[in-house]
């Protein structure tokens, strides 16, 4: 009898058990199932355990490699595997194997992890580079601690801050006499425009007058893109369905690369992994409550019937975003540019946008045709902010000034409304010891 009641016992608490487990799952209310915090770049996908994780096998190197090997290689790795993996570096493997990304970054430890996700302790660049001191004058008598301070180095992007860049860049002015980025290029059409009188929605689909009229102001009317280029999805049977709210996956049959970029940024990261889409409710940046809610796609930004980029620019992000930096914007001289722009004030290019920034257009050749492409991971430049020197703040400044301004925390909350409070030496160091060379 008393055998039998722990067997009662036993199974009562499993199928408790199993049904608060269970009822976490579909709440996605992930704490209980995690050891730690997740950092700030994967928190989104933390419920995605098999994105990162093999069962039994810990964090797959490759799984690292599928959302970052694209970015290191953008960013000629300061630091690549292949450097850890030189015989000649032997002795330094044993204090820092950095062949694997898990060696710098383990997740879910909360207490010991520093800017960038870095959970070594800060002496790390210490134990390959004792000898700085010697090598450099200008190095001697820093802390241990310094050399990844804003404007110096970072482990893994250095482009806007190798020293034949810094030198080559002495002396710029604060602001460039003809500030502005390139100028986006269209798509190649799919057909020839169309009008009103050509939509080939369904007869059993209502299509108002406004959307009628949105549509035929758009670029996909002048690019042939009909209401079934959109609308018409593909069916399991292999025919096509009408859908009333077409996602990602439709718009990525035209606009491949900026869709790729979509879901490898903090907006698009949950439906790569599997999951429900972000909302601005799942942010931890303060964002506004009435877009809390909001599921977050292509469409949040580019209004269905519109894709009016200049919404898409500017008051799509402030729709969402309340920090300190977004609410600060248009107090800034950079929201004055931007105004001027899109008044005809002023040149194309000149203004500057939220995207201008964190969207940044890239320039590509392919068979010997120019392309300019919007970068649609708006995390692509942001960590650590130097990446964003070459692609957007050369455009308009010079790199000392450049540097300054992204290492002035104070100024980055403010928008960049007003001038660095002190000067990076990175480019006086650089000039100094090439001279004297």
């Amino acid at each position: 009898m008393k055998k039998l009641r722990l067997w009662i016992y036993w199974g009562v608490l499993s199928f408790l058990m199993t049904a608060f487990f269970t009822y976490r799952l579909r709440t996605e209310d992930s704490t209980v199932f995690l050891p730690g915090e997740t950092t700030s770049g994967h928190y989104q996908i933390e419920m995605s355990c098999e994105s990162c994780h093999t069962p039994f096998g810990g964090v797959r190197e490759q799984a690292c490699l599928d959302c970052h090997a694209e970015e290191l290689k953008a960013a000629d790795d300061s630091h690549p595997k292949k450097k850890f993996t030189d015989p000649r570096n032997a002795d330094r493997v044993t204090h820092l194997d950095a062949r694997k990304c898990v060696a710098c970054h383990v997740e879910h430890r909360p207490a010991m992890t520093n800017a960038m996700g870095v959970t070594l302790p800060e002496d790390y660049c210490f134990h390959c580079h004792a000898e700085v001191g010697g090598d450099r004058p200008s190095h001697r008598g820093m802390a241990f601690n310094t050399c990844a301070s804003a404007g110096c180095h970072n482990f893994h992007d250095n482009r806007a801050l190798y020293e034949d860049f810094l030198v080559a860049h002495e002396g710029e002015p604060a602001i460039r006499d003809l500030p502005a980025v390139v100028s986006r290029m269209p798509a190649a059409p799919l057909g020839p425009p169309l009008t009103t009188l050509q939509l080939d929605a369904p007869a059993g689909v209502a299509v108002t007058s406004s959307v009628r009229d949105e549509w035929a102001s758009t670029a996909h009317a002048r690019a042939g893109v009909n209401c079934t280029g959109c609308h018409d999805v593909n069916t399991e049977g292999g025919g096509k369905q009408w859908a009333g709210h077409p996602t990602h996956e439709v718009c990525v049959s035209c606009h491949e690369s900026q869709v790729a970029g979509f879901l490898a940024g903090k907006h698009g990261i949950r439906l790569a992994a599997g999951l429900p889409a972000m909302s601005p409710a799942l942010a931890r940046l303060p964002m506004r409550p009435e877009a809390h809610s909001r599921a977050l796609g292509c469409g949040s930004c580019h209004v269905p019937h519109q894709f009016d980029t200049r919404h898409a620019a500017v008051d799509a992000c402030l729709e969402c975003h309340a920090d300190t930096h977004s609410k600060s914007y248009k107090a800034s001289s950079h929201f004055a540019l931007w105004q001027a722009e899109t008044e005809g004030r002023a040149a194309l290019g000149s203004g500057v946008s939220c995207a201008t920034c964190h969207l940044p257009r890239e320039t590509t050749e392919t068979g010997g045709a120019r392309s300019v492409r919007v970068q649609h991971n708006q995390n692509w430049n942001l960590r650590p902010n130097e990446k964003m020197i070459r692609d957007v703040c050369l455009s308009c400044h010079g790199l000392a000034f450049s540097i300054d301004a992204l290492a002035d925390q104070a100024l980055i909350e403010a928008n960049f409304r007003g001038r660095p409070s002190r000067h990076i030496e990175s480019i006086d160091m650089a000039a100094r010891r090439v001279s004297k060379n």
